[in-house]
């Protein structure tokens, strides 16, 4: 089992760098078709409350709207070029740039992707994810030796990735502890029903049987509250990926706007703790 102070092997770094800009634009897909609406002075904004307030720390005003395209282009470019591994840390930068400040304009439709893309784009930006497999690498193979090109980061560029992971997944199952999920065995059920409901949801809803959806809350609950220690020993984490993988699966299946989401979290998930041979199976045959 790895250590804490290991390196972090590239394929992870790489798989992570191609994979999580594309869930993370796949999201904002649906916000920059409209970005003048969406950032810029056409649609609603909220208004500026006039000084310090608890209900509004800062405020960002809308910015005109070739301004509001603008930056939806650059965030575009510059998260496409990141996942191709072109100019990978001054890409990386940008992106998070950009995810950021959309993050804090738009406050009332930040998401879970909106709060996380900027730290995980920044994270990779840091890192030596386009050392191998992208563009920058392919360029640059005819002038590297192989065995002078790196096979490694350090530790900190992918823990810091896992531990974010772990820690969305612990607090979240600490919520869901202290809300209605020990007292409520059709909580999930109830949930098939929300605004969110998809042809699949609809369907299983009618045709399931509740035990089965007791069940599943219980393991979810469980999944999310001990993943620390579930993905911290190698005993437990093959087990606890399958199910995780399961998880985000059915989440983008019943839950249809939620499917970006689940995308990213496959994606963190693999990268993040599948079997450095997988994630060399899948990369061998890209250049760099």
């Amino acid at each position: 089992m790895s250590k804490l102070w290991d390196p972090a092997p590239l394929e992870r770094l790489a798989f992570l760098r191609i994979t999580a800009p594309l869930a993370i634009l796949g999201f904002m897909s649906h916000r920059l078709w409209y970005a003048d609406h969406w950032l810029g002075r056409t649609g609603f904004s909220v208004p500026d409350l006039g000084g310090p307030d608890w209900r509004q720390p800062l405020y960002l005003p809308p910015l005109p709207d070739p301004l509001a395209w603008l930056l939806g282009a650059v965030m575009v470019v510059s998260g496409l070029c990141l996942s191709l591994g072109f100019k990978t840390r001054a890409a990386g930068i940008v992106f998070a740039g950009t995810l950021f400040y959309v993050a804090l304009a738009d406050r009332l439709a930040a998401f879970t992707v909106s709060k996380l893309g900027g730290i995980i784009a920044l994270c990779l930006a840091l890192s030596v994810a386009g050392a191998r497999w992208g563009i920058d690498a392919w360029r640059a193979h005819k002038q590297t030796a192989p065995s002078e090109r790196p096979t490694h980061g350090a530790p900190g560029e992918l823990r810091a990735l896992q531990a974010l992971v772990l820690v969305l997944y612990t607090s979240s199952g600490l919520c869901k502890a202290r809300g209605e999920w020990l007292t409520r065995d059709d909580l999930l059920w109830t949930h098939l029903h929300d605004s969110y409901q998809t042809t699949v949801s609809y369907w299983i809803a009618n045709v399931s049987f509740p035990a089965m959806w007791t069940a599943m809350l219980w393991s979810t609950l469980i999944f999310e509250t001990f993943a620390i220690a579930l993905f911290a020993f190698a005993a437990t984490r093959i087990p606890a990926l399958v199910f995780g993988l399961l998880l985000h699966l059915l989440i983008g299946l019943l839950f249809g706007p939620l499917v970006w989401f689940s995308l990213l979290m496959i994606a963190l998930l693999i990268g993040g703790f599948a079997p450095v041979s997988w994630l060399s199976a899948l990369l061998r045959r890209l250049p760099g």
